[in-house]
């Protein structure tokens, strides 16, 4: 793969898609896809990715996919994408509802994810497309204190 630049002229040195068909097992496949594709980066492009870090992007797809299969009919992609600074993980739907994090409420069960994403993650876009939506969440590779 060339390497290519991201919004802040970092690198792009891994990058990898997969499809899902939103049934049984998608998700943990995500999570798996996850540690491999940062297993991969360390092994492959010498990036120092801090244990913590494959933790959070794990926890972040698994609360994007899960919200995907959950609220959207039909396949989920995601793509991963590694910089010398950051991961990205992208999930596109076919659910064209911008979902927004609600408001803290301790006495409120479940709906905590997009919560979680936003307190973990750099940077948490969403985007409306033609068809569904577009969720990108970028997690720093720097090591973060639990």
């Amino acid at each position: 793969m060339e390497p290519q630049a991201d919004g802040e002229g970092c690198p792009t040195l891994r990058r990898a898609g997969y499809a899902f068909g939103g049934g049984n097992g998608c998700i943990a496949e995500a999570r798996d896809h996850v540690g491999d594709f940062l297993t991969r980066a360390r092994a492959e492009q010498g990036l120092n990715v801090p244990p913590r870090t494959t933790e959070l992007a794990q926890l972040v797809v698994s609360e994007l996919v899960t919200n995907a299969c959950k609220y959207a009919p039909g396949p989920v992609l995601m793509e991963l994408e590694i910089t010398t600074t950051e991961i990205e993980v992208v999930v596109w739907d076919s659910d064209p509802n911008v979902p927004a994090a609600r408001t803290f409420d301790p006495d409120r069960i479940g709906q905590h994810g997009l919560e979680i994403v936003k307190a973990i993650t750099h940077t948490l876009e969403i985007q409306r497309q033609a068809v569904g939506k577009r969720v990108a969440a970028r997690i720093t590779l720097q090591d973060t204190p639990p």
